[in-house]
């Protein structure tokens, strides 16, 4: 049995550190620190550590299990908030306004909000229910049995990957708000809140996640809700704006694909709108939720109900960044917008009053710290129960592995945090999320759990045959050039639905070279954990 600590020391030491971080940037550095503001973080962030803390005494044990999937017993009210807290984060609501605002895109490119509320419905349809009866602790769990222990490892590299620029584009997310709310520099204000997030997430595990993941929620919807009014009165109602958005931007203000509207980019539209739907199954984060509920049809209904509350607190954020493309500033007399990822707390900042601007800014803190903590935590487990378990200490304690998690913890957190001070786009970043697992990781997941047949071999060339199509079609975002000659190009641009195909071509890889090598491989059958 874990000994119950109370959280009301560790939580006055982390006030006692904002206050004195405050100071320092007040007194000694250049920062226009705003106070009523930095308050209001230092509570909300108070608030959220204190039941992390309080939630790691909810612990039966230090079990493995217990830290990795709540003892397998969140209930489905907890599960459904839980689950949509950690997909409505900080990319999630600024990415979604950033698109909806940006003259290059408009409403017809804010895919993301409905492409992964689709995720999780399909997720739950097919996936959570034999996910959940087989009891596996990680989604690389049935992926090591079916394929073996080195090649989950090699499938692990785009699982983490995802994760770490899922968590560093979040954080770029809050440090643009910080920025613009609060007047701090975007790098204090990203190193202040990974650190928190990190250190409630070693100390209480998954039930430390859950529960500040209700809290955020409720926080972020308040927010948003209460913002929503003072900026459309800003721009004379959203009718208004809505009409001179549909003049502004035309075809594109919709959310309907069409040639008109996308013209040579048709195409590239699809491809997204694919990878983002079935690119949001294959994660660690989206199966923790699925593994750690009461039951099977739990964990069905909580990946339903999640799809539909993610749409729905997507329509606030849209509707903010409509406002904000509409507003004269100049004629209100008031700074426009740096740029497009600033869009979002811009709003909050100008066109609404100064205590509301700053409970929007603590709903978005909320709404970050949801998803980074949920992310980490997922990288970590991988980490630890499909990597270094197998393949460095298969006879490690209990005891030691929670040590392990732990440290992965705080490595992956810094390693996003790290990344997050040299990125520029918060959405471009988060589609790049998904790009790797829907590329490399959903076919493998997808022949795992539900093809007999599936062996190594046919993972391991599906892995790779995906691979070169993938980045053959290279990625501005990772400067990498492109080195296959696709068809449907714009100059150096690949309008050619690359992704897609690379997809399905690691997918029908893995389909026929497992057939052809059952012989030499024969498939490993699933077997139920206990």
């Amino acid at each position: 049995m874990s000994k119950k600590k109370s959280p009301l020391f560790p939580t006055l030491i982390l006030i006692g550190f904002l206050l004195a971080a405050g100071a320092y940037l007040y007194f000694f550095t250049s920062y226009d620190v705003q106070w009523p503001g930095f308050f209001s973080m230092l509570v909300f962030y108070a608030l959220i550590f204190y039941f992390g803390a309080y939630a790691s005494g909810l612990r039966k044990s230090d079990s493995v299990n217990n830290v990795l999937l709540a003892g397998r017993q969140l209930p489905l009210f907890i599960a459904i908030f839980t689950m949509s807290a950690t997909w409505i984060g900080g990319g999630f609501i600024n990415g979604t306004a950033e698109y909806t605002y940006n003259k290059d895109y408009g409403l017809i490119w804010v895919q993301a909000p409905w492409g992964y509320a689709l995720s999780l419905m399909i997720g739950g349809l097919f996936f959570a229910k034999k996910m959940r009866n087989y009891g596996f602790k990680t989604m690389l769990d049935p992926l090591a049995q079916r394929y073996g222990k080195r090649m989950a490892a090699v499938l692990f590299i785009p699982a983490l990957t995802g994760e770490i620029f899922w968590t560093a584009a979040i954080l770029t997310a809050l440090g643009s708000t910080f920025g613009v709310v609060l007047g701090m520099e975007l790098q204090p204000a990203i190193v202040i809140s990974a650190l928190i997030a990190i250190a409630y997430t070693a100390l209480g595990g998954l039930w430390a996640v859950a529960l500040t993941d209700l809290v955020q929620l409720i926080l972020l919807v308040i927010g948003l809700v209460l913002v929503l009014p003072y900026a459309s009165e800003a721009v004379g109602g959203f009718g208004a704006a809505w009409d001179k958005y549909t003049l502004k931007f035309g075809a594109q203000a919709t959310l309907l694909p069409s040639k008109e509207a996308l013209g040579d980019y048709y195409w590239v539209w699809w491809d997204y709108a694919l990878l983002l739907i079935f690119g949001g199954i294959p994660w660690q984060v989206y199966f923790q939720r699925v593994l750690s509920a009461k039951s099977a049809k739990t964990a069905v209904r909580l990946s339903i109900f999640a799809g539909v509350i993610c749409i729905l607190v997507a329509i606030p954020a849209t509707m903010i960044g409509i406002i904000g493309s509409v507003a004269d500033w100049q004629a209100l007399g008031l700074p426009e917008p740096e740029d497009a990822r600033t869009i979002l707390p811009h709003v909050m900042r100008y066109l609404t009053p100064t205590i509301i601007g700053t409970i929007g800014l603590g709903a978005i803190a909320a709404a970050v710290m949801s998803s980074v903590d949920s992310s980490v935590l997922s990288a970590a487990s991988m980490s630890a129960w499909n990597v270094y378990r197998p393949l460095f200490k298969p006879d490690v304690s209990s005891e030691n592995l929670l040590k392990v998690i732990r440290k992965c913890i705080w490595i992956i957190g810094i390693t996003a945090t790290i990344l997050a001070l040299n990125i520029k786009s918060v959405y471009e970043l988060w589609f790049l999320c998904s790009d790797f697992v829907f590329c490399l990781l959903f076919p493998a997941l997808v022949c795992a759990l539900f093809d007999s047949k599936a062996n190594v071999w046919g993972a391991a060339c599906g892995f790779a045959v995906a691979a070169i199509l993938r980045f053959g079609g290279g990625d501005a975002t990772l400067g990498i050039d492109v080195f296959i000659n696709y068809p449907m190009t714009n100059g150096s641009e690949v309008l050619f639905p690359f992704r897609t195909f690379a997809m399905v071509s690691g997918l029908l890889t893995i389909i026929i070279v497992s057939r052809l090598t059952q012989k030499r491989s024969p498939a490993v059958a699933l077997v139920k954990e206990k």
